[in-house]
């Protein structure tokens, strides 16, 4: 029986990185021998035992045959006659197929070592068509690591991978859950950026992918080009460690504008209305959790209003917060002013740009909450069905005695 380190826990230590988890390969060994060692097996479609005292996990090396379309359809064999470069090569990516023994010295059949120094992704073998989920992978290692490009035998296999359908079968919870990891690394856009370039953001996300060659008035949007714009939005998001839900708002923020008529363009009237109709049937689609989808529609629907806040009258206001359901819901009230706050800043050469709407709205809503609904409500006993109307005078006259101070 022998052991290594390999995967992720070797690649980030090559690269100078923090090592978050180690992944095991046992070489050599049966279940039966892990299980006299005092192992805890836990592996539904091939073997993977928790170590007795640190409870990580350790896997049989183990090979892989292709027998059905989607991430899903394999088989797995292991035994003890399996070789470490057997397991190795079922992997990926070179730099994710090095590997480390007890011993301290790396095992690198596949050259992973001269891929990192490069700053290469490569896969390691023709294998890598048969699982969709490595393009996506590929994708969000590239939001992980900026400073790395895709080799372009590589990128030439995922839009073979594409055009044989292989994408199609993912399932929609998986695509998320990638999505998701990948907007929250350092630059997210070069996720969407690798998955456009082979052809997969077409399939996956096509509302999207519609963006780009989308032109805007260059006086609002030096960067001109819609997609463009998103990826900067994003990245910006990113750059201020926002949530998972904000930044799927700025993802989302302008996508009506992908289905604007070219003999309107630049102009992109109504786009926000259009925005959350495609916001929503993404969201079924790929099974967002609500909290993102809410963010992102609310987002989507009011980025134009709070860009023209200081335009707006108090009663506007006022129904703005009642809209977003700022009184029940403050923070995410506030994380929709964040995601229009990466609309405004995601902008070439608008990047230091001042965004007073922000502070301006939290104090709106501040205000409007601190009227005393309950006394309201004491004054109006004899006629209940004012009291909607009432409090949202009061609400109304606070916003504008507020607004007043400010000028």
């Amino acid at each position: 029986m022998k052991i290594y380190v390999v995967g992720g826990a070797v690649r980030d230590e090559l690269l100078g990185l923090p090592v978050q988890d180690h992944d095991y390969v046992v070489v050599g060994a049966t279940p039966e021998d892990m299980l006299a060692e005092g192992f805890r097996p836990v592996g539904k479609d091939f073997p993977v035992f928790l170590h007795p005292d640190t409870q990580e996990e350790y896997a049989l090396a183990r090979t892989e045959r292709k027998t059905a379309p989607g991430y899903k359809g394999f088989v797995f064999h292991t035994d003890s006659a399996v070789t470490l470069e057997q397991d190795l090569a079922r992997r990926d990516l070179t730099i994710n197929a090095i590997a480390k023994g007890e011993d301290g010295v790396l095992i690198d059949p596949y050259r992973g070592q001269d891929d990192i120094f490069r700053r290469v992704f490569r896969h390691v073998s023709e294998a890598f068509v048969e699982d969709p989920v490595r393009i996506l992978r590929m994708a969000r290692f590239a939001a992980r690591f900026p400073d790395f490009t895709v080799a372009p035998e590589t990128n030439a296999l995922m839009q073979k991978m594409v055009q044989a359908g292989e994408v199609d079968a993912l399932v929609p919870e998986r695509v998320w859950q990638e999505l998701a990891r990948g907007m929250m690394e350092q630059t997210p856009s070069r996720m969407f950026n690798v998955l456009r370039d082979c052809g997969a953001l077409a399939r996956i996300l096509p509302e999207l992918n519609a963006l780009w060659g989308v032109p805007q008035p260059a006086k609002y949007h030096p960067e001109i080009d819609t997609g463009v714009h998103v990826m900067m939005v994003l990245d910006y998001a990113a750059s201020r460690s926002y949530s998972l839900g904000v930044r799927f708002a700025a993802l989302m923020h302008d996508l009506g504008k992908g289905t604007t008529p070219p003999d309107l363009w630049p102009s992109h009237h109504g786009h926000e209305g259009r925005s959350v109709e495609l916001v929503q049937g993404i969201c079924d689609r790929l099974k967002v959790p609500n909290d993102c989808r809410d963010l992102a529609v609310i987002t989507a629907r009011e980025h134009g209003n709070v860009g023209r806040a200081f335009e707006l009258r108090p009663a506007t206001i006022v129904n703005l917060l009642a809209r977003c359901d700022g009184f029940r819901k403050p923070e995410r009230f506030r994380e929709m002013l964040q995601a229009s706050e990466c609309d405004r800043r995601g902008r070439t050469g608008f990047e230091e740009v001042e965004f007073p709407q922000l502070d301006y709205l939290m104090g709106a809503l501040k205000v409007a909450q601190g009227i005393d609904a309950g006394a309201i409500a004491a004054k109006c006993k004899e006629q209940p069905q004012r009291i909607p109307e009432a409090i949202l005078a009061a609400r109304t006259e606070a916003v504008a005695d507020y607004a007043a101070q400010l000028r």
